[in-house]
């Protein structure tokens, strides 16, 4: 009878212990988001994920928005153990301070490859690339590799330089770069745009826009979307479940932040994530060459 008491009691209390939140062990990982359109969104998006690998890793997990152009010096000064930013930034980090792939995100309709088109209105007289001699166009953030380096490379590979043939051409300030990008050929500001294939898709399917509002005059090769990456520095037993982590993630699994149970990939507007090779990465490389872009730039 106290033997039965023993196993009893032992099996309830690992019923119960199990069922608690294991407690938190060892120093915060830090991890850098590149803002893409605020800091609010930002956190928005990736706290859930946040927490969700928190849980995962029995470590406190600090989220840490930076913005685009400081991801390299704040990386280089060892603030992050993992970043998450877009592929050019992935192959520049890569190349300068041996950042290590993680995993691919995946989203839209080509999952963990995206592009760059280049844009005009439905009834604009541009037919092809040549047509844009003299005329005005809006690329995105210089460092986007699918909203700036795709569309100039496109150009370049035609035969037109955009720094000699078009009359003018503009990067958007402030927030939400893409969609003023967008909108930018769409109310006649500009005769053209370097717009990603992936903000058009989202645009069109939450009726911002529609499909026939514009042509495409050309569009790039597919590419890796956005990247998670390690510090060279980190262990790599924890690089590899920080990998499993976000690979195990589902469009059902769910995580509580603040009294509410959220669904992780919805919050983040992430469809999975995939592992890819670095070799993966080589058409951004041969494009950013082609462009003059970092990290292969040549003054």
């Amino acid at each position: 009878m106290k033997y039965l008491l023993l196993m009893l009691t032992f099996l309830l209390t690992g019923a119960v212990l199990s069922g608690c939140e294991q407690p938190l062990e060892g120093p915060p990982i830090r991890i850098g988001y590149m803002n893409c359109n605020s800091v609010k969104e930002t956190m928005e998006r990736f706290q859930p994920l946040t927490a969700y690998l928190q849980q995962q890793l029995g470590r406190p997990v600090e989220a840490i928005p930076v913005d685009t152009q400081d991801l390299e010096s704040r990386f280089a000064a060892g603030e992050f153990d993992f970043v998450h930013g877009n592929s050019l930034l992935y192959v520049i980090l890569k190349e300068n301070h041996d950042l290590q792939l993680v995993a691919t995100e995946k989203r839209g309709q080509f999952g963990s490859r995206t592009a760059g088109a280049i844009i005009v209105r439905r009834d604009s007289p541009i037919k092809s690339l040549k047509d844009l001699k003299g005329k005005r166009m809006i690329f995105g953030p210089q460092l986007a590799p699918s909203g700036y380096m795709a569309q100039y490379d496109l150009m370049l590979q035609a035969g037109f330089d955009p720094d000699r043939e078009l009359d003018y051409y503009a990067l958007p300030r402030g927030t939400f770069k893409h969609e003023k990008v967008i909108y930018g050929v769409y109310f006649g500001a500009f005769d053209a745009a370097a717009a990603p294939a992936l903000d058009l898709e989202i645009m069109t399917r939450e009726g911002k826009i529609s499909a026939d509002d514009f042509r495409v005059l050309a569009q790039s090769e597919t590419i890796p979307y956005c990247t998670f990456g390690a510090s060279k520095n980190v262990d790599s037993k924890l690089t590899e479940k920080f990998r499993k982590a976000l690979l195990d993630l589902t469009p059902e699994t769910t995580v509580e932040v603040d009294g509410q149970r959220l669904k992780v990939l919805d919050a983040a507007w992430i469809d999975g994530f995939e592992t890819l090779l670095d070799k993966d990465y080589d058409p951004i490389r041969v494009m950013a060459k082609r462009v003059n872009m970092p990290p292969y730039q040549e003054f």
